[in-house]
């Protein structure tokens, strides 16, 4: 049997960082791909995306993702 985890969503105010984590697979390599990085197995795989800047990135996908229900913390005062 496949060991499968729940996608992981969180939010690090201090970095302004969204990390979403989508395998539970050892990281053998990261790109950065614009203002996202992205951690891939050996099989280039990805196990983990974070969104950096997050707030300016949630501001112009707000109406697409609507991700401030999620995480109140990134609401913009």
């Amino acid at each position: 049997m496949e060991n499968k985890i729940i996608p992981k969503l969180s939010y690090e105010p201090e970095a302004d960082v969204l990390s979403w984590e989508v395998s539970n697979a050892p990281i053998d390599y990261a790109e950065e791909v614009g203002d996202m990085i992205v951690h891939f197995t050996k099989d280039h795989k990805p196990v983990l995306i974070e969104v950096v800047r997050a707030k300016d990135f949630m501001k112009s996908a707000e109406h697409v993702v609507g991700m401030k229900r999620l995480h109140p913390e990134m609401a913009m005062a």
